[in-house]
């Protein structure tokens, strides 16, 4: 027996080699990515059960007390048998597989090994197949993981054995012969049978570990790739960005050369071939055009191929990686090589990374563009929907001042002019200094002073350190017209009005309270938040205005409107101490 086990842990060996070796071939690797379907079953249970055959051939001829070591082993006599280790590369293919690849597994080895013939053919021929059934629903257990362990291995590949044993015993014969034979080889095949299934799920995990090292490390690569050449690529494609970006690719990617087109012309290339790649030549190779148009990443591996006209050009392989902007392709970025073998999976995965990171980031940095288009499109809509309402009650007062006095009109009219020409100043950013503001607010108070000059007064108290804190332009006038027009009309003469601006800490406050009718109760609540549709008017310059204060300094900046015990609308707000280096 100890013979027996020394023998069969050297012919281990020589399988586990085969074992390696076959981790290491990429069509094995592909097998374990792949779904187990109808095709992968077959290939699965043809290259397991062609291991399992290699098992076989592994193994001792045991002839009575004698045993045979030979590596080719022919036709057994009656009275022979093997102690093989074909079961490894069957119980490993139900273990990966599953039932069906178990199964053909051990029929494709079980067959071999019946076809040897030996005493014990037929348990033994059966009992392959049967243990690669019984490992793939045994794997169904343990589903949860991609490879099953090395000691659940260890303990699955103990009773294989044991299964075949089992059957000799039952149905070879003559029993003393065949009692003689399973003492004698047992123990042995159940040894080296385990140890050898669990050595092979281990080298499977190792393989599929270092499959995903390698991919994250790509990934990896493809991120800090992408994120040195983005800052060039945002700025558009140009031939001052294309050249910064195809240095750096040339770098990291260890390309021969890299080049970078739009969607009709060469922008730049570095390395070789750059004294015949020369920028500005027009984009004819079909493959390039292909890119374009479908926007997928294409791979050319002959110089005809790329559409290179010089035949002494080194540059034989590529691959072509789109560059899409919002969905649309907007140029390519050609990564080339010296001979077709040089393009592997690594940089395949790596051009598909580049290609989705780049693509990905300048689609966000559009929307980033838009957004801010969009928000500015807003604020300036915001804006001149305030400025007609108060434009069109100064113009109705002039044409009644005409007649009245026309003197007065002359003046209210070149005040209109100089409060018109700060207008269009402040609305050219979307944040002014509070000084700015204040000097809009007053050039209004000039020609309300002309209209309701009897009806109320306008008190400002203007606090130290506020003049440089940021604010959106507009947003006094309509507060102060709000007042006039709504809390105020009842009153013919003593209304007032008092504007506070003080700095509190980090930031400003408003407020802005008069002594008139108040706001009605259910409209306290909406005021400023939406469009009120009263009969006292629709609140779109309040809404305004608190639309532009919570969109371009936070929802912090919202007004608060409250009623006075002592009668009148208290209008509050605070923004915060901004400069304009920091806005």
């Amino acid at each position: 027996m100890d013979n027996l086990t020394l023998l069969l842990i050297e012919r281990m060996g020589i399988l586990l080699t085969l074992a390696f070796i076959l981790t290491r071939i990429p069509l094995f690797r592909q097998l374990l990515d792949k779904e187990i379907q109808v095709g992968t079953s077959i290939s699965y249970s043809l290259m397991f059960g062609l291991f399992g055959i290699a098992g076989t051939y592994a193994g001792v001829v045991v002839a009575g007390d004698s045993l045979s070591p030979a590596f080719w082993i022919f036709p057994l006599s009656p009275g022979d048998i093997i102690a093989n280790s074909t079961l490894v590369g069957v119980v490993i293919g139900g273990l990966l597989g599953g039932p069906l690849v178990g199964l053909g597994a051990g029929i494709i080895a079980g067959a071999h090994i019946y076809g040897m013939g030996g005493f014990a053919a037929v348990p033994v021929g059966i009992s392959v197949p049967m243990t690669g059934l019984l490992a793939g629903y045994v794997a169904r257990f343990f589903s949860q993981e991609r490879v099953i362990s090395p000691s659940k291995a260890l303990f699955i590949g103990m009773f294989a054995p044991v299964i075949q044993m089992s059957l000799m015993l039952i149905m070879a014969g003559p029993p003393d012969l065949v009692r003689t034979v399973v003492n004698q080889i047992g123990v042995p095949m159940v040894l080296t049978n385990s140890i050898s299934i669990a050595i092979f799920t281990t080298m499977i995990r190792v393989a599929l570990q270092e499959q995903e090292r390698t991919a994250a490390l790509e990934a990896e690569r493809a991120f800090t790739i992408a994120e040195r050449i983005l800052p060039h690529l945002k700025l558009g494609l140009t031939p001052q960005t294309a050249q910064a970006a195809a240095l750096l690719l040339q770098r990291e990617v260890k390309a021969a050369a890299v080049a970078v087109t739009d969607l009709e012309q060469l922008l730049a290339h570095v390395g070789a071939g750059a004294e015949h790649h020369l920028p500005g030549e027009a984009i004819v190779g079909d493959l390039d055009k292909r890119a374009l148009l479908l926007g997928s990443i294409e791979k050319g591996l002959s110089r005809e191929v790329l559409g290179c006209s010089r035949k002494n050009c080194v540059l034989q392989a590529a691959l072509l990686v789109p560059i899409r902007e919002g969905g649309s392709v907007v140029g390519l970025i050609k990564l080339y090589f010296r001979r077709p073998q040089q393009i592997g999976k690594v940089q395949e995965a790596l051009a598909k990374g580049l290609s989705n990171l780049i693509s990905n980031q300048l689609t966000l940095t559009l929307t980033e563009k838009m957004k801010g288009l969009m928000k500015d499109a807003e604020l300036r809509m915001l804006q001149a929907q305030i400025h007609p309402h108060f434009l069109f009650n100064t113009l109705n007062s002039i044409v009644t001042l005409i007649r009245i006095d026309p003197q007065l009109a002359r003046h209210m009219t070149v005040q209109l002019g100089n409060f018109m020409r700060l207008t269009l100043k402040l609305t050219s950013t979307p944040l002014v200094p509070v000084r700015q503001e204040l000097d809009h607010l007053f050039a209004y108070l000039e020609i309300i002073k002309i209209r309701f000059s009897e009806q109320f007064a306008v008190r400002c108290e203007i606090g130290e350190g506020v003049e440089e804190a940021l604010i959106p332009p507009g947003t006094l006038q309509p507060l102060v017209e709000n007042s006039i027009q709504h809390g105020l009309r009842q009153m013919p003469t003593g209304g007032e009005i008092i504007l506070t601006v003080v700095k509190e800490g980090d930031a400003i406050l408003f407020s802005m309270e008069d002594n008139g009718s108040g706001v009605p109760p259910q409209l306290l609540s909406i005021l400023g938040r939406m469009p009120t549709g009263s009969k006292e008017g629709n609140g779109i310059g309040v809404h305004n205005v608190n639309q532009r204060l919570v969109s371009l300094l936070g929802p912090d900046a919202q007004l608060v409107f409250s009623n006075k015990s002592e009668g009148g609308c208290l209008i509050t707000f605070s923004i915060p101490i901004l400069k304009e280096e920091s806005a």
